[in-house]
């Protein structure tokens, strides 16, 4: 797992909850078994002293777990449950909630000390239905201490990801680029997640590009850090200062902004005046700061940004944004090549102009933008395209995500699960062969049939639950998957 900055720490507070007509000390003695299974996954998770029977109970533990620190809960049914008081504590806590019971551990508790969670979880989701509250409820919320936990630890991920969009703010620089009017989406929906949008025009982060010449050590530092970080693949050292005062820049703003938000990410305009501005692309930049934890989508992709973030608190992995690019030929393919359960029109090259951080690429090097290049500098020697970091994405699984608001102002979100091959792919950029079962199905009937853009979000991890269970709390139904054959797509045509 990646060390990662500008994400949220989790921490954890478990409370046990007992109807009154059931007796209490059977929670604790199975909150007291939930937490030893628990410590070996999450060792910071707290179990609350106050079990919850009556509202003033409820109180009570919210209370406690928000001293302690709290900023997510699991409300654990050791039996039955008190479906009300329990539905007012997550109502009053002030962060993710998660329902769970116990199931009965053997054939001896049955006769006198049965719990019925079964039954209680039943009832606490009405009730949760009647508040109109939205609390995280796993695919199998009843079982052991044993069962349970991992499944608790996954919902940590969830969770994360719900307090960084809760404290989140996207900086845009510029106008989106008419060329890539996908980029372009309402921002309503980011205001209905709770995201704070702070969009600037180009001047102000040349104006910010020009007030960091200033700070001379910290530009000296970075230009160091970028040293070391590239060793032999630094083919242009003269340009590392101009680099590090843009990336002092936006380090810079992103502290001086934050506000009344915890996180930033950026979505920055990079082409085709900034080349000429700025004297170089800003990619290797990008691709620095995603690697601290600080996404930089391209193309002011507003959405892209969040997608990425989001992408990375559900991996705790960096994540990259990738334009879903190319088909690819079957002649790069070695013979008795494994495609990771994918058929050969189910891949397709991720690529982008150098964005990805070092630690995601197999190999890497400072280079310049080859399309830019032939754009704006006639193919000659290149000067002001240079700054790219290019080489082949790392080996191994990844997940392809996507949230979008569309031109009606909903949100909608895509993802799927596969692997960066082992190939190499025989081109330039931050690229790699990526193989998802059913892709091309999946690309047809989902990415163009429900109108998607260009970029993807690339987290080096498979983190689809997480991101399945994040996009169904946050109420984006369906989530669109990878469906197998046996199963057509709305609209599929069943003769095809």
């Amino acid at each position: 797992m990646t060390m990662l900055s500008n994400v949220p720490e989790v921490k954890l507070g478990v409370v046990g909850a007992s109807r009154d007509c059931f007796p209490v000390e059977l929670t604790r003695r199975r909150l007291a078994a939930l937490m030893v299974e628990l410590g070996k996954l999450c060792p910071s998770a707290v179990a609350c002293s106050q079990v919850i029977e009556g509202e003033a109970d409820a109180l009570a533990a919210q209370e406690e777990l928000s001293a302690a620190g709290c900023n997510a809960a699991v409300v654990y049914l050791g039996n039955f449950g008190p479906e009300g008081p329990m539905t007012i504590f997550a109502e009053r806590f002030d962060g993710p909630v998660m329902f769970c019971a116990a199931a009965e551990e053997n054939r001896e508790v049955l006769s006198s000390e049965r719990g019925d969670a079964l039954c209680g979880m039943l009832n606490c989701s009405y009730s949760l239905g009647l508040r109109r509250l939205r609390a995280y409820i796993p695919e199998r919320p009843v079982g052991l201490a044993s069962e349970l936990a991992p499944r608790i630890a996954a919902f940590e991920n969830v969770a994360r990801a719900l307090i960084g969009l809760s404290g989140l703010k996207i900086f845009g620089f510029g106008p989106r680029p008419q060329d890539f009017f996908a980029c372009n989406a309402p921002i309503q929906p980011l205001y209905d997640l709770g995201v704070e949008v702070m969009e600037n025009s180009e001047l102000d982060l040349a104006q910010a590009f020009r007030d960091a010449e200033s700070e001379k050590e910290r530009i000296a530092e970075t230009v160091e850090s970028m040293k070391t970080e590239l060793g032999d693949g630094c083919a242009y050292p003269d340009l590392l200062p101009r680099l590090a005062q843009y990336e002092v820049a936006l380090l810079t703003f992103m502290e001086e902004n934050l506000g009344a938000s915890s996180f930033g990410v950026f979505a920055n305009k990079c082409w085709p005046a900034f080349e000429r501005e700025f004297g170089f692309v800003p990619c290797y930049v990008n691709s620095r700061l995603a690697g601290r934890g600080i996404p930089v989508a391209c193309e002011v992709d507003l959405y892209g940004a969040l997608s990425e973030y989001l992408a990375q608190l559900a991996s705790s992995e960096p994540s990259t944004l990738l334009d879903i690019n190319n088909s690819v030929p079957a002649d790069i393919l070695p013979a008795g090549c494994d495609l990771a359960g994918a058929e050969p029109g189910d891949l397709f090259m991720g690529f982008h102009c150098g964005n990805t951080t070092s630690s995601c690429m197999q190999d890497c090097a400072l280079k310049y933008q080859l399309i830019m290049n032939r754009l704006m500098e006639s193919g000659n020697e290149p000067d002001i395209t240079r700054g790219t970091l290019e080489g082949r994405l790392r080996p191994g699984p990844v997940t392809l995500f996507r949230m979008q608001g569309t031109p009606d102002c909903r949100l909608q979100s895509y993802l799927a699960e596969g692997e960066v091959l082992d190939v190499d792919p025989c081109s330039f950029g931050s690229i790699g062969v990526i193989a998802i079962p059913g892709f091309a199905r999946f690309y047809r009937h989902v990415l163009v049939g429900q109108c998607y853009p260009h970029h993807g979000a690339l987290s080096f991890a498979h983190a689809g639950s997480a991101l399945f269970e994040l996009a169904k709390f946050l109420g984006i139904e369906p989530c669109s998957t990878p469906l197998p054959a046996s199963i057509p797509y709305p609209g599929e045509n069943p003769f095809g």
